[in-house]
Order: structure tokens, then sequence, then C-alpha cells
């Protein structure tokens, strides 16, 4: 059936790409779509896209990490961390585009795939707040180290010296020169040449580190390898160093902008860039933190090339790739800023090629204006304030949990929260017994006809009120459950384990996919068939979610409130007791 209801009072986040009928012809949308996949890359070029994007800022910081949490504590936390972010990326894309109710509507950003299950207040609002707070604080953090390293190779500044402003001059001219050119372009893609020279620079980087650091005199001063184990221990600042931990692996906020990417997106190739990003993002990090912090202990910084001497050579060179690596990895949080503010703004995205009326003489545009605009209110702080730790602490214990643990959580649940409220439902009927079971099975389920008025409704009249269940417009005879989802009273591990919590977050998710789907779906219900897209086997259709995957998204919640909570308040206690 062809719909032709207007889209005009669907929320802009949840609108469907034009049709034919809406003025765009087949062959201008193939069109744009053969420009899109020329434009795309490969599998090593979309992971270096990828590494490039993790090992920012946040892999020069890794030393003060382990040196906040401890050194065993920090190598666990890195693993687990690196675990769950390859974990978070594969969640929040398959979702997107491979789930059976999603997979139609051309889901391609984080927060259209928030507003599904939570609307656009809640659900987009969140995603694009924190993804804005990551993508800005890592930007800042970018150019404090261009401005401790190129001061210091260029004109042998140290970087605890601030006599002057050549610092700052420095900083605003290179980043000019560079940042500022690079950050203009509309299309990730074309940053995938800088992106391998990047992440070429973070490997010889960790060369350096592993090279110079004066490992083996701190060691002996500290009593050697075996007395650093001993005497190594959780520290206070355990979840400060958590904080720089997200912040330096965090790389969801990338995601669709990376996957998009992609030549020929599958789950398989996507797993495949994730896997490798990961693990070489997490084995660079580990290498570099465990070289800087056992390098110099507890006179770690959170730049920990200010740890070396200026007028070093070994240093210097050091402090070249690191340059290299933030030159190159700013734009890439650049294009994720623009992206959340003209998300907000014009509703348009990257598509910002619409000359402005006044100024520049009508040859730039809202893209170059908002582009500039972003670099100007990073520049501001970074000009300003000079400790690099708190700024990636901070914004990994807002920014990072929530856009990497908590939201991915979250949204699994939302998306698939008809599945789970069935799940949590089959646990309360076998505390129910057999017996009675068998006595409401004749009342659980209604069979429908084979064909019906798509705008009929079902339900079953139960003691609460719950989503009305639609019928199909034609189809095999099917049957579809009518569940009292609140049956009697709750064992004591239902509400030991949260089950409350995570059946509200299911339940609010299911009511929101239904009305979504039907909204953007000019009010066809969610589940009608539709053909599948071309070159999208059924192979590559999400299977139901199981127990071990319910498990796995209450665990990316758990773990991203308490990395917030604790960390906002280790950092604001740290702060104030001017630790």
């Amino acid at each position: 059936m062809t719909s032709t209801a207007s889209n005009s009072n669907v929320p802009p986040s949840l609108r469907r790409k034009p049709s034919s009928s809406e003025g765009v012809t087949p062959e201008e949308d193939e069109e744009d779509d053969s420009k899109d996949v020329e434009n795309r890359s490969g599998l090593f070029g979309t992971s270096a896209n990828l590494v490039n994007t993790i090992v920012g800022a946040g892999i020069i910081g890794i030393p003060y990490a382990f040196k906040q949490s401890g050194w065993i504590a920090g190598l666990l936390l890195l693993a687990f961390v690196g675990y769950l972010t390859d974990a978070s990326l594969r969640i929040i894309i398959n979702l997107a585009t491979f789930h059976p109710k999603l997979r139609h509507f051309h889901v391609r950003t984080y927060e259209k795939l928030a507003s599904f299950p939570f609307g656009s207040t809640i659900g987009r609002g969140f995603v694009l707040t924190n993804m804005f707070i990551l993508a800005y604080g890592a930007m800042v953090a970018y150019l404090l180290i261009i401005k401790d390293t190129v001061p210091t190779l260029l004109f042998n500044i140290a970087p605890n010296k601030y006599e002057g402003l050549e610092r700052e001059i420095i900083l605003i001219g290179t980043s000019l020169l560079i940042i500022l050119p690079l950050s203009m372009f509309k299309d990730m893609s074309t940053l995938a040449f800088t992106s391998t020279l990047s992440v070429a620079a973070d490997v010889l980087l960790v060369i350096f580190i592993l090279a110079f650091s004066p490992l083996q005199e701190s060691v002996s001063n500290a009593g050697g390898f075996t007395q650093i184990l001993k005497q190594d221990s959780i520290e206070p600042g355990l979840f400060i160093g958590l904080g720089v931990l997200s912040t330096a692996m965090a790389c969801q906020h990338s995601a669709f902008i990376i996957s998009g990417s992609l030549r020929d997106l599958t789950r398989e190739r996507w797993s495949i860039v994730t896997g490798c990003s990961i693990f070489t993002a997490t084995l660079l990090c580990a290498a570099l933190g465990s070289a800087g912090y056992l390098g110099f202990m507890d006179q770690t910084q959170g730049d920990v090339l200010n740890n070396f001497e200026a007028d070093s050579l070994a240093a210097n060179g050091a402090r070249s790739l690191l340059a290299i690596t933030m030159f190159f990895t700013y734009p890439m949080e650049a294009f994720v800023a623009r992206h959340v503010l003209f998300s907000l703004i014009d509703h348009n995205d990257l598509d910002g090629d619409i000359p402005t009326t006044s100024g520049c003489g009508g040859m730039c545009n809202r893209r170059h204006v908002m582009t500039l605009a972003i670099y100007v209110l990073t520049l501001i702080p970074a000009l300003i304030f000079d400790d690099l730790g708190p700024v990636l602490s901070i914004t990994g214990a807002i920014g990072a949990s929530s856009i990497s643990f908590i939201a991915p959580g979250v949204i699994f649940l939302g998306v698939n929260g008809e599945a789970f409220v069935t799940y949590c439902h089959s646990f309360l009927l076998k505390r129910e017994g057999s017996s009675k079971s068998e006595n409401n099975s004749s009342n659980d389920h209604i069979e429908l006809p084979v064909a019906g008025d798509f705008s009929q409704q079902m339900q079953q009249q139960t003691t609460v009120e719950e989503t009305p269940r639609m019928l199909p417009v034609a189809g095999q005879a099917r049957i579809l459950s009518t569940i009292d989802y609140h049956v009697g009273a709750k064992p004591w591990w239902w509400w030991l384990l949260g089950f409350p919590v995570w059946y509200s977050i299911a339940f609010k998710g299911m009511q929101g996919m239904h009305e979504s789907c039907s909204e953007v779906n000019n009010q066809e219900p969610c589940f009608q068939l539709h053909d599948p897209p071309v070159g999208l086997g059924d192979d590559e259709i999400l299977s139901n979610p199981k127990g071990r995957d319910y498990f796995l998204a209450v665990v990316f919640i758990i773990f991203g409130v308490t990395a917030l909570i604790a960390g906002l308040t280790a950092n604001i206690w740290f702060i104030v007791h001017g630790y």
C-alpha cells in the first residue's frame, strides 16, 4: 500500500528520505547514492579513521590515568573499557542498520536511533548534548596539547614557562593554517589519508616513549619491578583515571559518520573494522601508558611529554609526532560537533551548502561559518587554561560515560523493548506455576484473520493499560501475544537485580518504538511487511536478543552511571581540595 499522507507533522529527526512523488526522481536519488559510494573508504581507510578518532588527545593522558587509578587497576580498566567500546560500536550500528524494525527507516545518525524508542526531546536531546560535550572537550584538549608541544619544537619554549604570549600566538597561527582548513571539508572520507598518517605517528610516538622513557632508572629507584607490583594498589583517583580512559577510547559519537564512510557496510565488515581498530587502540594506549607511568611514577603529568626536558632531541621527536596526531585528529571531532549543531539548529546535518545572505561575498556557506564558530569556541578555553588532565577527566566523566556506556545500553533495551518485556514475563509465568500458565494460555493469544483493515486495533482487557496490537494488512494467519505485563507479585530477585528499572526503560521504549514507527511510516504499523533494502540479505538481519544480550545492556548502564557520578564527584573533590 502506498501512503500519501504528509510528513509535515513528523519530527525532522524521523522524516524519511523524499520519494519521487516528493520532488526527487529515482534517477537523481540513484545518482546521489552512486556519488556517495564513490567517496567511501575500504576496510583499511575506515579502520584508520576509527583508530585516529580513538587515539587522539587521550593517548597522551593514559600515563596520568594510570597514576590516578593505579597501574594494574588502570590496565584492567583499559581492557574493560576497550571491550565495552567494541561491543557498543557494534550494538548501535547493528540496531540502526540491521534491526528488523528499523532497517527500512534509513537510521544514519546516533540521535535518530535514540529518538525512535525515546522521542526527540529525551532520546535525541540526550545523545546530541553528550556528543557535543565529548567532541568539544576533545577538541579543547587537542589545542592544549598543540600549545604545549609546537612552541617547544619551534622556539624551545618550555611547557612550564608561561612568560609572554608566544605559546598562544603559535597556537593560533598553526591551528589557522592546518586545523581550520582540514575541518572545512564536508565528508570524513576525505581525511582517510591524513588519518593514516596520524595513526602511523601514534605508533612511532609509542615507540619513542618506550625507547626514551627513563624506565630503568625510575624502576630501580622504586626498588625494582617486583616492589612496584607489591606497592601498586587501587588509588583514590580511580574514577578520575577512568574518566581519562573513557575519553581516550570514546568514539561512539563518530560511529555513524565512520560507518557511513565504509564501502559495502555489512555486520561482518563493520565487526572487522571495530575489532581491529579497538584492539590496535587498546594496545597502543596500554604500551604508552605503562611506559610513561613507570618512567615518571608519581611525577607523571597530564601530558606525559611535559615530563621530558624541553631541549631533549628524543622528546622533541615525540612532540613532533604528537603534534601531527593532534593536527589531523581535531577535524574528526569538528565533524561531529558541526553535525550536532546543524542537527539542533538547521535540522540539516552536514548538508549546509547554502550560501549565506551576508558576509564572505557569497563565497562561504553555513558549513564554513559553523566550522569557524566551533574553532573559535574551542580556541578560547585552550588559550586560557593549561592543565590537560582535568579536561580529559571531566569530559570522560560526563560525555564519554553518557554516550559510550549509558546510551547504548538504554537504546538496546528500548529498541528491543517488546522482546525484553516478553522475556521478563516468561520468568514471571514460570513463577506462577505450570497449571496457571495452562489455564491462562487460551487467553494469552488471539488468532488474527488472514487480512483486515490495518487501522483496526485489538486489545486484551487487563488490569493495566497496555499498547494496542495492530492487525497486518494482508498475509498468512498469525498469532500475536497480548500479555498482561504486570502479572502478580514479583519475586525478591526482581527487586534485587533492578528489574523495575530495566523493565520501565524497556516498556517506555516499546511504546516509543510503536509510536515513532507508526508516525514516520504515516500511521502504518511498524511490523508491516516491506521489501528489504537492495543488497541486504536475510542473514544480515538481527535475530531476537538472548539473555546475555540483555545482561550486557544492563552492564553498560550500570557501568556508565557509576562512572559518571563517581567520576564527576571525584573531579570536584580533587579540584576543591587543590590536589
